[in-house]
């Protein structure tokens, strides 16, 4: 499929108006969309926006073309409630949208040349800055998003603005100095003397080195941890099931015999790609 002939362009323009079409009379029409704002709308479009991670993580294209849909239709209903008071409609969004989009890439629309992706990174940072008028890099990171993702943005954009480790062993050596003081923090014979909030603080330092060396060994920590979320997932679900399917409870059991599902689990084969798993 040639997405960018002028055959399916015109396609693409006409499904895109459609949708447009289409919101335009549930809007009028339907007693649940009229009813809808920014604010009722905004818990469903996070919801929408995982539905999509998800389908993306299980790699099934069918799923991720059905949630592209759904995000779709929140961002032109979003456009709508807007245009219903004359703040805006979908045709500023998306023009505003392109603007920022030819601004930032000056090595593409404008004389600016570069040399690698780092490059075009960090002229994309110092483009926000002047764009969005921020006294900092960070400004542009989202207060809301949860806290795994902020670290990886907070990271990223400290390293378009200079700021990073040249090396991947001098983050490893500060994984290591972190882990230490975590461990320092339990190292006394009384439990008593621990500090909880001081031993919070060092969790989270580990924390953040530790997604600074996913990021340098090109890992998501994001994915990552979902993809063993999903294995942690399987592997207790078999557990469960083998159990019940021999008589026992789980609450009956002790670790050991649980253990002992466990490691069946760990050697199952790799489910299909609809649930991908990792090894």
């Amino acid at each position: 499929m040639n997405s960018s002939s002028p055959s399916r362009r015109k396609e693409q323009l006409a499904a895109f108006g459609r949708l447009l079409d289409v919101l335009d009379r549930l809007r009028a029409e339907c007693p649940w969309d009229r009813k809808q704002t920014m604010q009722s709308l905004r818990h469903l479009t996070i919801e929408e926006t995982y539905e999509l991670s998800d389908a993306i993580l299980r790699d099934d294209l069918t799923d991720v073309k059905k949630e592209l849909g759904d995000v779709m239709l929140h961002l032109v209903f979003y456009a709508k409630i807007a245009s219903e008071t004359s703040h805006f409609d979908i045709a500023d969004a998306l023009n505003a949208q392109c603007d920022k989009l030819i601004f930032r890439h000056p090595h593409i629309y404008g004389d600016t040349k570069v040399q690698d992706e780092e490059e075009v990174k960090r002229n994309w940072e110092q483009l926000k800055l002047k764009e969005k008028g921020n006294s900092s890099v960070l400004g542009g990171v989202p207060t809301s998003l949860p806290a795994l993702v902020k670290a990886m943005r907070i990271q990223e954009k400290a390293r378009g603005a200079g700021f990073d480790w040249e090396k991947q062993e001098q983050v490893w050596e500060k994984v290591q100095e972190e882990l230490e003081e975590f461990r320092a923090e339990f190292a006394h014979p009384d439990a008593a003397q621990h500090n909880p909030e001081r031993a919070a603080a060092e969790f989270g330092d580990l924390l953040f080195s530790l997604i600074n060396f996913a990021r340098f060994a090109g890992i998501n920590p994001e994915e990552a941890l979902e993809r063993t979320n999903r294995k942690f997932i399987h592997r207790f679900q078999y557990l469960e099931t083998e159990a019940a399917r021999e008589g026992h409870r789980l609450a009956d059991l002790t670790l050991n015999e649980m253990n002992t599902y466990w490691e069946q689990a760990k050697k199952l084969p790799q489910k299909p790609a609809d649930d991908e798993l990792p090894k």
